[in-house]
């Protein structure tokens, strides 16, 4: 999860916020349903799982915690090693930015079968511009069976030299990923390589009011936290994308539009919409009916908002410290990583993290009617 100082206006209209505020109901379940399904001395920031049920996990350059593998799969008996390897792992060494992960921000089995790396490269985030000789963010998707890549796109024609790619989601063959550093969404064509970026500093991309966790106001240093665009979620019937940035509010587009090369940025953006107004979020999901999970990192909960904007609580714990990027598995289960980021030293003002270890990926067995990107 990427920091920034920068702010960008206008806002979106009040009037149209006041309309959406999340609904307050008693939580569908109880904290006691949350089961950990790994704990480690070291903070991970997403999980994902293949259709046969293998878990992989990203651990973030910002986490620390001691070293070991940037990406990584959990093994039956509870242990993880390095995927695909110790090379692909190993960056402080080889610096070869090609065949290694250089800074993993998101991770998610695609439609394809494919694994999935948003490796955001040496972005500095909020702050001097990006090194132009610096490793460029990149995309790399592996087949699992092989640990082969499949895919290395670099994101240099998407990118600016305040880019922090930060998530992935899949339409057809449009990758759509969110800028968390300049405020963008930008859009891979699989079939041509043709990287666009749209609604670039728009108020739907922008972080533009505090962000809040666990009662504060987050701050890197004496500054307010920003992260732009982060959330993303396909619907799926695959006809809208609905896009935040991480202090919300939630908007959406319809995909036809998104994916027109003919619309101007204006145009794109007469076309964007204001679907919920959310609270500070870590990380969403989206199950087959269509109903979005947000997690809120201020009450620590996640909200359940169904495809015509009603917003409920799903389930509420005290150990919900800032969900991350959540995974909806073949059987329903909606995985949870609580990845503590407002309590690392860069939240803090005196720069001593205040991360309470272990850190923890969560299971709620809610039998979820499972979707993922087509």
């Amino acid at each position: 999860m990427p920091v920034s100082s920068r702010v960008f206006l206008p806002a979106l209209a009040g009037a149209a916020l006041a309309l959406m505020a999340p609904g307050a109901r008693a939580a569908s379940y109880p904290g006691s349903a949350l089961r950990t399904a790994y704990a480690s001395g070291r903070i991970m920031n997403a999980v994902t799982l293949s259709d046969t049920g293998r878990v992989f996990l990203s651990f973030p350059y910002w986490g620390g915690g001691g070293d070991g593998p940037t990406v990584a799969e959990k093994m039956p008996g509870g242990s993880v090693r390095p995927f695909p390897d110790t090379a692909w792992n190993d960056w402080t060494h080889s610096h070869d930015a090609a065949h290694s992960f250089v800074r993993v921000n998101a991770l998610r089995m695609g439609p394809d079968g494919l694994l999935w790396i948003v490796d955001s490269g040496e972005a500095n985030v909020g702050g001097k511009p990006n090194p132009p000789d610096g490793a460029p963010a990149k995309l790399v998707a592996f087949d699992i069976a092989t640990g082969r890549p499949v895919h290395v796109i670099t994101l240099r024609q998407g990118t600016t030299p305040h880019s922090y790619v930060d998530d992935l989601r899949f339409h057809g063959d449009t990758l759509i990923l969110t800028d968390a550093g300049d405020p963008a969404l930008i859009l891979v064509d699989l079939r041509t390589g043709r990287q666009r970026r749209v609604l670039s500093h728009q108020a739907s991309t922008t972080d533009e009011r505090p962000m809040r966790a666990e009662g504060r106001v987050m701050m890197t240093g004496n500054r307010e936290a920003r992260v732009h665009a982060d959330q993303l979620e396909v619907s799926p019937d695959g006809g809208t994308l609905y896009f935040q940035p991480s202090s919300g509010p939630m908007s959406k587009i319809p995909m036809a539009d998104l994916e027109n090369p003919g619309l101007t940025d204006a145009q794109l953006n007469a076309r964007v919409t204001p679907f919920y107004n959310t609270p500070t979020t870590g990380g969403t999901a989206i199950d087959g009916d269509g109903n979005l999970y947000v997690s809120d990192v201020d009450r620590l909960r996640i909200l359940k908002i169904t495809p015509q904007g009603q917003g409920s609580v799903f389930i509420a714990d005290p150990r919900l410290v800032w969900a991350d990027a959540m995974w909806i598995d073949r059987k329903g289960t909606l995985w949870i990583p609580a990845v503590q980021l407002d309590r690392t030293a860069t939240f803090q003002r005196d720069g001593v993290s205040r991360v309470r270890l272990p850190v923890s990926i969560f299971t709620l067995d809610a039998h979820l009617p499972p979707a993922h990107d087509d």
